[in-house]
Parts: C-alpha cells; sequence; structure tokens
C-alpha cells in the first residue's frame, strides 16, 4: 500500500502547485511519482526515497528552469487586442493631420490623426502606428 501513499503525496503536490505556480511542487510530484512506481515494482523503503530525491532533484535542475523560462519568454510579453497594430504599417486613405483622417490597415479601415500637429499625410503615403487612441489610430512617418 506504500504506492497509495506516494500517490496522494503526488496529487497534494500537484494541487499546491496550482496554488504556487513556482513549478517547485510540481516538480516534487513527478519525484513521487517515480517513489510509486519503485513500491508497485516491490522496491524497498529505502530505495522509493532515494529514487523521490533522485527524481526530484533531476526535475528541479534540468525540467525547472527550461520550463520556468518558457512561461516567463512567452506570457507576459505576448500583445493582444489593439495592441498588436503598434508599429504595423498602413496606407493613408483620407488625408490624415492633427484633426483626423482615414487609413486602410489590411482590409480595415480606421480613423487616424498624426502624432504631430505639423505632421500632414496625404493619400497614399504609408504612414506607422505608433499608439490606439481609442477607436483612432495615431499615426507618425512611416520610418519612424
Amino acid at each position: 500500500m506504500a504506492w497509495l501513499l506516494w500517490l496522494i503525496g503526488a496529487g497534494a503536490l500537484a494541487v499546491g502547485e496550482m496554488l504556487t505556480l513556482d513549478l517547485v511542487l510540481l516538480m516534487l510530484a513527478g519525484g513521487a511519482v517515480g517513489g510509486m512506481t519503485v513500491a508497485l515494482l516491490g522496491g524497498a523503503l529505502w530505495l522509493q526515497l532515494a529514487t523521490f530525491i533522485i527524481v526530484s532533484g533531476v526535475l528541479l535542475v534540468a525540467v525547472r528552469p527550461i520550463a520556468k523560462k518558457q512561461l516567463t519568454d512567452r506570457t507576459p510579453l505576448q500583445l493582444d487586442g489593439v495592441d498588436t497594430l503598434i508599429g504595423r504599417t498602413a496606407q493613408v486613405t483620407a488625408q490624415v493631420d492633427r484633426s483626423g483622417g482615414r487609413i486602410r490597415l489590411g482590409a480595415d479601415e480606421w480613423s487616424a490623426r498624426s502624432q504631430h500637429s505639423a505632421e500632414s499625410f496625404a493619400v497614399g503615403e504609408t504612414v506607422r502606428i505608433l499608439e490606439v487612441d481609442g477607436a483612432t489610430a495615431v499615426v507618425g512617418d512611416a520610418l519612424e
């Protein structure tokens, strides 16, 4: 019945991981699964504990840094919504100045205004979206 204790321990560690999200308890849960496997194969308690320690250590040293890097590299920097438009170029369809205008971005047409009062863009010019203010794209020179 030692395997059942290892299974319960692995489950408890996995649930604890859901609360901390640091990937440490998840690696320990993997070690507990290793201990459970040895218990199912009829290994002695000292072998079960040694397997738990070794598997947990390997997971903490080898797997956790890679998994954590994957999570932190992708999650916080992902752009969504209108933030994905910033930096893209568009074509002017109605003259754009500080008071307004229109641009075409792919198949969509947006209201737009220039970033500076002295800037004006004629129909057909290429502009770069610098920010989105409500439903209006704030644009500047495409070379900016």
